[in-house]
């Protein structure tokens, strides 16, 4: 890697006339015709209800203040650096404590750095807390090429932290963020003080697929995981056309914000002890709409839909460090979690809530600190 290896101070600073042109093109959306009887804003079963995304568009156009979330936004201390040929964004949010642990925040979609605006003061009284974005997510743009995949990114982390000075440090993620912080160990477990993942009990939807199915399990347990496979199956319509096609949804959600906005917010949809909430129940929900704008006005929704090809096409393998302590925090578990995904109990802290989902940290972050800060001073 030879490029200039310079930390660049980072501000975010939206243009007004971005501003403008997102209330505008809200205010000429051309909505769908509405079909009769589909008048429930909490019937997720055929995606987004148009009514609930109506409501969301409205408060993002008259009610939602950017400005506001900015300026939280820029709280803590940000830069970009180039990697590879490929500019990166990092956050950074620095300890009181200059002995405190480096600790890298990893984020999947339809994540972002926003995901763990609330996570991070909960934190940094025992953490300096590191949070780049993947490429071409958010500030991460534009995206240099294509290839840029798991192990290429995991390689760019690992420069991005010995940019900072930090040779040992430990590692969270959630979604790709967790494939991120497994390889991050896998090729550097000397550097790797630990990793943490947080994931929800829908991750035996992909028993059979991404993992394998354990030995022993009875026919009960079985029709059990299958019963989750089929319902999650119902959700992966976003993940076959980001894996195979991305180009083409790329073109609607850069054009239109209510394309986006049903694209991501109808994904923060979250299941809590059994009941369904809406996005916004789940979320705070300037805090989502903070999200979704960063999509919005980094022209991500495209970008960030080629990881999911590079993924896809890439032929890597979800790898862990068999020497690397490790921790998981699963969120509205499933009684089969562990019995299937640890089956030797190989995971040295196991933590499980009824509470939260896919995105802990926006939904749960108290309960995320602490299991995160359990688990290192555990091993520390």
């Amino acid at each position: 890697m030879d490029e200039n290896k310079a930390l660049t101070p980072f501000r975010i600073d939206i243009p007004q006339a971005d501003i403008d042109d997102l209330r505008n093109r809200l205010a000429h959306t051309r909505w769908p015709i509405p079909v009769p009887g589909r008048d429930d804003r909490t019937d997720f079963s055929r995606g987004i209800p148009l009514v609930y995304l109506e409501e969301l568009a409205e408060y993002w156009r008259d009610g939602f203040d950017w400005r506001a979330q900015e300026a939280k936004l820029n709280e803590h201390e940000q830069f970009t650096t180039v990697v590879d040929g490929q500019p990166f964004h990092v956050v950074h949010a620095r300890s009181a404590n200059p002995e405190a642990t480096p600790l890298i925040l990893n984020h999947g979609w339809p994540g972002s750095f926003v995901e763990y605006q609330r996570l991070v003061p909960l934190l940094t009284d025992e953490f300096h807390v590191v949070i780049p974005s993947l490429p071409g997510f958010g500030f991460s743009t534009p995206l240099s090429g294509t290839g840029w995949e798991l192990a290429r990114t995991t390689e760019a982390y690992a420069e991005i932290m010995t940019r900072l000075g930090y040779e040992r440090f430990a590692a969270h993620g959630t979604d790709i963020g967790s494939g991120v912080t497994g390889r991050l160990a896998a090729c550097y477990p000397a550097r790797v003080i630990g990793t943490h993942v947080g994931c929800d009990g829908r991750l035996l939807g992909f028993v059979g697929d991404k993992f394998p199915y354990p030995d022993g399990l009875s026919d009960d347990e079985i029709a059990q995981v299958e019963a989750v496979r089929t319902e999650d199956a119902a959700e992966r319509g976003y993940l076959e056309m980001q894996n195979h096609r991305p180009d083409t949804i790329g073109a609607a959600l850069t054009d239109s914000p209510a394309g986006q906005l049903a694209w991501i917010a109808e994904k923060f949809r979250t299941r809590t002890s059994g009941a369904y909430r809406t996005p916004d129940e789940s979320v705070d929900r300037d805090q989502l709409l903070a999200n979704v704008s960063l999509y919005w006005f980094t022209r991500a929704g495209a970008s960030s839909a080629q990881f999911y090809y590079e993924g896809e096409h890439s032929g890597l393998d979800w790898v862990m460090a068999a020497d690397v302590p490790s921790g998981w925090a699963v969120f509205d578990t499933h009684p089969l979690m562990r019995r299937v995904m640890d089956p030797w109990n190989a995971i040295s802290h196991w933590s499980e809530f009824t509470e939260g989902g896919h995105f802990p940290a926006m939904e749960e972050p108290k309960l995320l600190a602490d299991d995160i800060r359990t688990f290192f001073r555990g091993i520390s």
